[in-house]
């Protein structure tokens, strides 16, 4: 198959009842010409499909989905899809709780019936009357579903709880209207249609639960999207207009009033204002935006008032991007879920011949009892077997955790990342702008004789200059004012000159100086030797005669960047630098940051190998930049992390993002891989120990021993439990440090 025109798209899946469900449906849409690859995650709801748009069509399908039971929305507006799953989310959970207490509240006297007033007159008649509605009404989707299956030749959760239900309600019935069958036999008609009713209701309490801890681990994703306002005020032929955020195209110009949010990327025109850019960089200090500044989607405007032209709109902006990675991201699938989705897909047919095989057995074995009891058993295995948790164990901790990790400012591309980031035994870190900050800044001043009364005429020849050194000046000189330069002149690799107050001054390299005759004081010649050996880069002021000052300018390391490492050192992992700057640069950066392992002068390609080195060793390594010159290394990398005020294409690249370009987010992202993953161990022990003890004790492997045979009743308590104490545990991970 031609791979040009492969399409990737994830659709929701409707009317999905439990994780068997989610492999039918994903088998389907596998089983189709034209589709490269599918996953259907059961705790999203989403199909993520790969598929040829000349071959196979979103309409066809949703068909084929449509055909096994299922439903697929394939509308392609995101912002409607969202809002119509909320809807259906609500409308589902609403029915939901309306037919579980109908259950209970039906199921109850059943219950106290079944346990206590068995003797009463018509007590058979009055739990059959009160546990039919419960079983064919309450239960009917159940019945519903398992048909759909069955016409596929397929089975699912559905599957094991209309066998077992019917077929418990319907030897109730038998014995309730033909009672002498059983007596004739010296064996009591017994009646379960408490455990009929009850298993429904337990399930449908279940689901109920289920369905609202769905909806609270997407809480990450409404949280980003409630972010972006859901109107704008335009500026249109020099009248405001109020218009949808559907409707803004790029160029409209925007107007922003006070405390109002961003609604797309974009660049000030007019006016100026602070932002409260926190959602972004995770700082609280609002961030001063005038004409010429970048503002992004999401963040909040303090008190004054601009004008901005929309660059970036709709599916493009930041704050869309996140959301959308987090999306991918939470309905990604782990490398441990896929396994789980294989025993998932088997489970359904073991369990229902596990039940036949020991309903035989307690025929042939059982005595005069022995189809009483089998029947029982085949009742009680169908019921326990439940795959849910199984399927729920998985996905459920990987929502949790990649959502917590939204909130803290980790952005993770997929759940193998998560996986993975708790094996990482070697992190690569780029230097500039991952490690240091990635703007220079003045460092140090030396004025001769301590006299600084020219620095304003410093400021207005660096105020005129282009070269990049010269933003580290004017901003180290923010508030002084600039006096009038004349006869300004600007000489590559050397410097600048200008007049002020009739004479000659300079601004440029030692070599400059030298040229132009220009005495150097020795004291100042003692500064710039010591700032040079501390890698800084070192430039000279200077009037017609003398050398008055020696400025150095630096890229400064972050105030995380060192506690980061120590961090990540103390954990057990090992720490290198990698660099595209000079060996002495690279030498002091190492030093001041406490990494001992570092290579300077490094080529794009050269960084990659680096790391194709350390693989080699046996080391997992997480490649740490916010470059496009990083991105070789990213790819490489098992694990790939982005800055968050870096490229485009770094981000593209990576598979997590800091969105603060924070260091110290790398061990708590480490962190929060180790309590995931635990938390996928320990939903998936429970779910198997359940199972592999719960199966053979239903089916009556006690009986010989001890008398015991386990209640069909408690058995649907015990199925719906273990998926809610799944669901909880996943859920603990919100509240973790």
């Amino acid at each position: 198959m031609k791979t040009d025109n492969i399409v990737k798209k994830a659709y929701p899946v409707l009317q999905m009842s439990c994780a068997s469900c989610a492999i039918s449906a994903e088998s389907i849409v596998k089983g189709l010409e034209g589709v490269v690859s599918a996953s259907v995650n059961f705790a999203t709801t989403m199909l993520t499909v790969e598929f040829n748009p000349a071959i196979v069509t979103a309409e066809d399908i949703r068909a084929a989905v449509q055909d096994g039971g299922y439903d697929l929305l394939i509308e392609e507006d995101k912002a409607a899809t969202t809002d119509l799953l909320d809807e259906i989310h609500t409308k589902k959970y609403n029915g939901l709780k309306r037919k579980t207490i109908l259950a209970v509240v039906l199921s109850l006297p059943v219950v106290v019936i079944g346990m206590f007033f068995m003797d009463i007159p018509y007590a058979n008649e009055i739990m059959w009357v009160l546990s039919t509605p419960v079983i064919f009404w309450l239960g009917k989707d159940f019945f519903v579903n398992a048909w759909k299956q069955a016409r596929h030749r397929s089975a699912n959760m559905d599957t094991l709880v209309a066998l077992s239900t019917s077929m418990a309600y319907l030897f109730s019935v038998f014995n309730t209207l033909f009672p002498q069958f059983w007596a004739g036999r010296g064996v009591h008609p017994h009646v379960y249609f408490e455990a009929a009713s009850v298993i429904i209701a337990f399930i449908l309490l279940g689901r109920l639960l289920e369905e609202k801890a769905k909806g609270n681990t997407s809480s990450a994703i409404k949280k980003l999207i409630g972010l972006q306002p859901k109107t704008v005020t335009v500026v249109e032929f020099g009248e405001y207009n109020e218009i949808p955020i559907e409707r803004v195209y790029a160029d409209d110009i925007i107007v922003v009033k006070p405390g109002e949010k961003v609604a797309v990327d974009g660049v000030v025109t007019e006016g100026a204002s602070y932002v409260d850019e926190s959602m972004l960089s995770g700082e609280p200090v609002p961030v001063l935006k005038e004409k010429g500044g970048k503002v992004y989607a999401g963040t909040i405007n303090q008190k004054g008032s601009f004008r901005f032209r929309a660059e970036k709109v709709g599916s493009d902006t930041m704050l869309a991007q996140i959301i959308k990675m987090v999306q991918d991201a939470q309905g990604s699938k782990a490398p441990v879920q896929k396994l789980v989705d294989k025993i998932a897909g088997i489970f359904v047919p073991v369990v229902i011949t596990i039940a036949l095989v020991s309903f035989v057995i307690w025929i042939i074995v059982g005595g005069t009892n022995g189809f009483t009891q089998g029947l029982l058993a085949l009742v009680t295995v169908l019921i326990i077997a439940c795959p849910c948790a199984l399927g729920l164990a998985t996905p459920t901790a990987i929502m949790v955790g990649i959502g917590k990790g939204a909130e803290k400012g980790i952005l993770i591309k997929d759940a193998e990342s998560l996986e993975l980031a708790k094996k990482v035994n070697a992190v690569v870190l780029d230097k500039t702008g991952t490690i240091t900050e990635g703007k220079p800044v003045v460092t140090d001043i030396l004025w001769l004789n301590n006299d600084d009364v020219k620095k304003d005429i410093l400021y207005s020849l660096e105020k005129q200059s282009e070269h990049p050194l010269a933003d580290a000046v004017i901003n180290y000189f923010s508030d002084v004012s600039p006096v009038a330069v004349s006869d300004f002149e600007s000489i590559t690799g050397a410097g600048v000159r200008g007049k002020a107050d009739n004479e000659d001054y300079f601004v440029g390299n030692r070599k400059f100086l030298d040229e132009k005759g220009i005495i150097v004081d020795n004291s100042l010649i003692a500064e710039s030797d010591k700032l040079s050996k501390e890698a800084k880069t070192v430039i000279w002021f200077s009037d017609s005669d003398n050398a008055l000052a020696v400025i150095a300018i630096s890229d400064q390391i972050k105030e995380t960047s060192v506690s980061a490492i120590r961090k990540l050192q103390s954990s057990g992992i090992e720490v290198y630098m990698l660099t595209g700057d000079n060996e002495a640069t690279a030498m002091e950066i190492a030093s001041k940051a406490g990494i001992s392992h570092y290579k300077a002068e490094a080529l794009p390609q050269q960084k990659a190998e680096y790391i194709k080195e350390l693989q080699s060793e046996g080391k997992i390594v997480a490649m740490v930049g916010d470059g496009i010159n990083d991105s070789t290394a990213l790819a490489q990398a098992d694990l790939s992390i982005a800055m968050g005020k870096g490229s485009d294409i770094a981000m593209d690249v990576a598979k997590m993002t800091i969105i603060s370009s924070d260091l110290t987010k790398i061990p708590e992202a480490i962190k929060l891989s180790k309590q995931t993953v635990a938390t996928i161990r320990q939903n998936l022990f429970w779910a198997f120990i359940y199972n592999l003890i719960g199966i053979p004790v239903a089916a009556g492997i006690l009986y010989p021993f001890s008398g015991f045979l386990l209640n069909p009743m408690i058995a649907g308590a015990a199925m719906a439990l273990s998926s809610v104490s799944v669901v909880s545990n996943s859920l603990r991970l919100k509240w973790k440090k």
